[in-house]
């Protein structure tokens, strides 16, 4: 095959749903499907997903990309290719990553390949006494040592633990080996093998409670400690490495090598181009995810931040620091269905624009609480300083101030912990292609906001450490020289951006 026919799949398996983009190896998307994911809410504070309806997403979102790039094939300029049909496309895959929803618990049966349950959602809380039971013991702190989390249920060692002890028959058939336990990523290289591969990369590895960040392996005092046995785990792969290939997959020709691992956030970082310590990627969903590369060592956070594996490539483990915002676009949602002061989110900008400034407004979204840094489960929102001259279009725009002003706090204390500044901020995510916000977002953190052409940053990480992994040689535009890139400078002087900042640690306290 000439190096020019050659393109990547990558498969961004989220919460929702499922998407896979086709890239040829300047990065550009040749062919891109979306496939929703159902929810299923068997009980208050329990999520859970179907792992079969996982995989229907995926394989249904693969053939849709498949056409979508057929149909797109007199577009490419890459070679003098012109390939018809899902087949001649499919032919042309060279690699295919993998990204997805992270700590989501499935467990199946190693012989069928069948799973034994529904998986068990990130969101998922019903191990929250399981999680008090082991504080209560004084574990908390051995935990936090050895895996760089906290002990909590979104991660998935208390999961597995939960589905062993609940349901009849499994615990005994996990210590007998019928079983396998698995991330989301460990799931689909299982099916796309055939089932002869069960592995799972270090970065999701470390989401799971079982990992030692030092021994950067699955250790027994860990697995002990949450009574889960070793028999069901994966092994642990790079993130850019040939780990498997394709068997009897719907759609696509076997042999085809599954090169790129890493979860969601990870695979942000990397497909921002976050490679050196220092440098900063946020995405901005539902909530704000907020990595910071620290290098080749863990740094444990004295200031409520998580560490994980960012990647590790070529027998090199790569760390970061993480924080999280619980709510960011889920704000808007509220301005729109709550408050019902806009009709539509992409209506907040122009809103928001139409007054100088929030008119004095603060908004605390502490809608379910407030993460990192603060870990106040209890916290409640509140809206400050208004008047008889506050109109919705303050509020919008504190609301914007807001999102902003969480994701301040975050990279703070990321630079208290990593003892180093911040290069600069990437951002992806749907939130990010709000003008305004990414102005305020510069202005508060006084540094530059880096707005990429591509904001599907998830897939193109994945399809970039599968390109790694195979041995293909990219050839992306430069980041900066690329058009759609927008750069965000900082034009608020200090004095405002201090007094903005002061008035937002007093909220908080309050909240």
């Amino acid at each position: 095959m000439d190096a020019g026919d050659r393109l990547i799949l990558a498969i961004d398996q989220g919460t929702t749903g499922t998407t896979v983009l086709i890239v040829d190896q300047t990065l550009a998307v040749r062919g891109r499907a979306y496939r929703e994911l159902p929810q299923i809410y068997p009980r208050p504070g329990e999520v859970e997903h179907d792992p079969e309806e996982i995989w229907r997403s995926v394989t249904e979102a693969i053939g849709a990309a498949l056409g979508d790039a057929n149909t797109n094939t007199d577009a490419d300029t890459t070679s003098g290719a012109r390939a018809t049909g899902t087949t001649a496309i499919a032919a042309r895959i060279a690699a295919i990553g993998i990204t997805n929803q992270r700590e989501t618990t499935i467990l199946w049966d190693r012989s069928s390949g069948r799973p034994v349950a529904n998986a068990i959602v990130w969101q998922d809380r019903r191990t929250a006494p399981a999680c008090g039971a082991l504080k209560e013991a004084g574990r908390e702190p051995l935990i936090r040592a050895r895996t760089g989390l906290v002990l909590d249920p979104y991660f998935s060692a208390t999961k597995i633990g939960w589905l062993l002890e609940n349901l009849p028959g499994l615990r005994r058939r996990a210590e007998h080996g019928e079983l396998a336990f698995g991330t989301v990523d460990s799931f689909l290289v299982w099916r796309l093998s055939a089932g002869t591969v069960h592995v799972t990369d270090a970065s999701n590895a470390s989401r799971t409670l079982l990992y030692d960040l030092e021994a950067r392996a699955f250790t027994d005092e860990l697995t002990g400690l949450f009574g889960v046995p070793r028999a069901l785990l994966p092994t642990v792969v790079g993130c850019a490495e040939i780990v498997a290939r394709t068997r009897g997959v719907p759609g696509l020709p076997d042999g085809i090598p599954v090169a790129g691992l890493a979860g969601d956030q990870q695979a942000a970082l990397f497909g921002q181009d976050c490679l050196s310590p220092g440098d900063v990627k946020c995405t901005f969903g539902t909530g704000a995810f907020v990595l910071m590369n620290v290098g080749d060592a863990p740094v444990r956070s004295e200031s409520g931040l998580l560490c994980t594996v960012a990647w590790r490539i070529d027998g090199r483990t790569a760390y970061a620091l993480e924080g999280s915002a619980f709510v960011a676009g889920a704000l808007v949602q509220w301005l729109r269905d709550g408050l019902q002061i806009i009709d539509r989110a992409g209506e907040i900008e122009a809103l928001a624009r139409s007054v100088p400034d929030s008119g004095g407004v603060l908004i605390v979204p502490a809608l379910a609480g407030l993460g990192a840094p603060h870990w106040r489960p209890e916290a409640r929102g509140i809206i400050t300083g208004i008047t008889r001259g506050t109109t919705r279009a303050h509020i919008a725009r504190a609301a914007l101030e807001a999102i902003a002003l969480q994701t301040v706090e975050l990279i703070a204390a990321m630079r208290a912990d990593a003892r180093r500044p911040m290069n600069q901020m990437r951002v992806d995510g749907g939130a990010s292609a709000n003008d305004l916000l990414m102005q305020l977002q510069a202005d508060f953190l006084g540094a530059p906001v880096v707005r990429p052409a591509m904001v599907e940053s998830t897939a193109l990480g994945a399809a970039k450490l599968a390109a790694r992994g195979a041995g293909l040689d990219l050839r992306p535009r430069e980041p900066e020289g690329s058009p759609g890139v927008r750069i965000f400078a900082p034009s608020a002087p200090e004095v405002a951006r201090a007094a903005h900042l002061a008035r937002w640690q007093a909220a908080v306290a309050k909240a």
